[in-house]
């Protein structure tokens, strides 16, 4: 980006390439020689989390507020529950593929009225759910978000997610904080470990006001009722009988639209 015209100083970018083309020396040649922002051991240290933690945050925010992107509607769920016809034992599952996808392609159509930049599903970007999420968004000829986690095993990005709107992270505090900072909706869809993790955050954040109340709409009842006794918590007194009316539960697509439309969106 060109801003130069933004201050009279020399751009970094500048002083990057001239640094590559100084003299080999012993002295040029030493790590402390090194401009501090282009010195990738110097980045990783320690000392430097703090620095990196801020970096994670401000680039998708950055590149999500230069496309012009105000809202999302989250799209959660398993990486293992494949498209029909897929193995494995989530394979019994395999229906909420389909209907997520329904889902994305019909919150994406919408999102197209605002030129894209209201109601712009995102996911995790990886395969299963979150696949099917960017693939029905693809599908509309919309663009969605996807963010990615590193993990000890290698995860590409699902080929449906908008190139230019696919992140990657390395901490999963800040890669949950961008899922709800432009968040309208979360729909979750039958998960483990992971949507356990980011649909209980979540849930905590507006149920103690940490942020504004939205549609929190579960795909699937039996299932999530099987998975949490959630009435049992409201019974032993670990939550208050109003908190479960935070929660929506449906099993389609049209259903949790519905939702959404009928939402009156406050400041609370």
């Amino acid at each position: 980006m060109d801003d130069s015209r933004s201050h009279p100083f020399r751009h970094s970018h500048q002083d990057a390439k001239a640094a590559k083309r100084v003299p080999d020396t012993a002295q040029t040649r030493a790590p402390a020689y090194r401009l501090a922002f282009s010195d990738t051991d110097f980045m990783m240290r320690e000392e430097l989390r703090p620095v990196r933690l801020q970096l994670e945050l401000l680039k998708p925010q950055m590149i999500l507020d230069e496309r012009g992107v105000n809202s999302t509607v989250v799209l959660m769920g398993s990486a293992r529950i494949p498209e029909p016809g897929g193995e494995g034992k989530a394979s019994a599952l395999s229906s909420w593929y389909d209907e997520a996808r329904k889902l994305a392609r019909l919150i994406t159509e919408r999102s197209m009225r605002t030129y894209g930049r209201e109601e712009v599903v995102v996911t995790g970007g990886g395969p299963g759910i979150m696949e099917a999420g960017n693939r029905g968004a693809h599908e509309a000829g919309g663009h969605s978000i996807g963010l990615n986690i590193v993990l000890p095993h290698e995860q590409a990005p699902n080929p449906y997610v908008t190139p230019d709107l696919c992140f990657n992270f390395h901490y999963f505090a800040i890669r949950k904080m961008h899922f709800l900072m432009r968040a309208k909706a979360i729909c979750i869809f039958p998960g483990g470990f992971g949507t356990l993790d980011e649909m209980f955050e979540s849930l905590t954040l507006i149920q103690t006001g940490r942020m504004r109340r939205i549609p929190f709409i579960l795909f699937g009842r039996a299932f999530w009722e099987e998975v949490v006794n959630w009435q049992a918590l409201a019974n032993a007194g670990t939550i208050s009988p109003e908190d479960l009316d935070l929660i929506s539960f449906v099993d389609n697509a049209e259903e949790a639209i519905a939702i959404i439309d009928g939402w009156e969106y406050g400041c609370d």
